[in-house]
């Protein structure tokens, strides 16, 4: 989720216009009438935090009505609420428990949340999907696939099966020699536990699935295109058709 467009150095939300006073950016422009019925006519996109190195991943969090994000270079998971002034460290480290230096992208990157009400993170630097269970503790859900170690998973989606997408670039890794898969996958992790590679991306990075399941649309931001699928019953994938080259954008 590198090059999305919350992969800036500040956390951006679009909401009505609100009593708190906070900084604003950019503005919304409206190609389609049908955004009315999300937005506001007044809604503002407004900043809630900045001074981080590149945001990532953020994720609502409504059990504790807070949003989560990922700044990954820093290694950091950063928390925000209204009800509270200013963000705050929700985890550090968020991707990387080792020792060995040379990570320069070695925290959490995509965030989401199971039904399970489990925080599910990428992790760069430790090469692994992992849930955060609600009382405090992590387990691995993946960390390699025919017994090479991940590159470093970088943004997950979760089926309403219960299966999680996620994708596998190189990006996080300290050094190319450290890549020991052949393939930059997209993979899914069914609720057994079975990691199933379903294609192969020069880049595989942000992804997510149509309203009705149907699809499941990842970018690849090697190559700037973005690629659609089609998801068939037993979760495989279609062969992928280019959706839209963003290379220019």
């Amino acid at each position: 989720m590198k090059h999305s467009t919350l992969a800036t150095c500040s956390l951006l939300l679009v909401a009505p216009l609100v009593l708190a006073e906070r900084p604003n950016i950019g503005s919304v422009v409206r190609h389609d009438a049908a955004l009315d019925k999300l937005l506001a006519k007044d809604a503002k996109i407004e900043v809630l935090a900045s001074g981080f190195v590149w945001s990532e991943g953020p994720v609502w969090d409504k059990a504790n009505k807070r949003l989560l994000w990922s700044d990954v270079p820093a290694n950091t998971i950063y928390q925000w609420s209204e009800d509270k002034e200013g963000h705050s460290v929700f985890m550090s480290p968020s991707g990387y428990t080792g020792i060995t230096g040379g990570y320069p992208e070695p925290g959490s990157n995509g965030l989401t949340f199971d039904a399970k009400g489990r925080l599910l993170a990428c992790e760069h630097g430790d090469r692994r999907v992992t849930a955060l269970t609600p009382l405090g503790g992590k387990v691995t859900l993946a960390d390699n696939y025919d017994g090479k170690r991940l590159n470093s998973p970088n943004d997950l989606a979760v089926h309403s099966s219960g299966a999680i997408y996620f994708t596998d670039p190189p990006y996080g890794l300290p050094h190319p020699e450290a890549k020991e898969l052949d393939v930059n996958g997209v993979y899914r992790l069914s609720p057994d536990g079975t990691l199933t590679l379903l294609t192969d991306q020069a880049g595989p990075n942000g992804l997510a699935f149509s309203p009705d399941e149907s699809r499941l649309y990842v970018a690849d931001s090697t190559r700037g295109v973005w690629m659609v699928y089609d998801v068939a019953e037993d979760g495989s994938l279609s062969e992928g058709v280019a959706l839209l080259d963003s290379s220019g954008v």
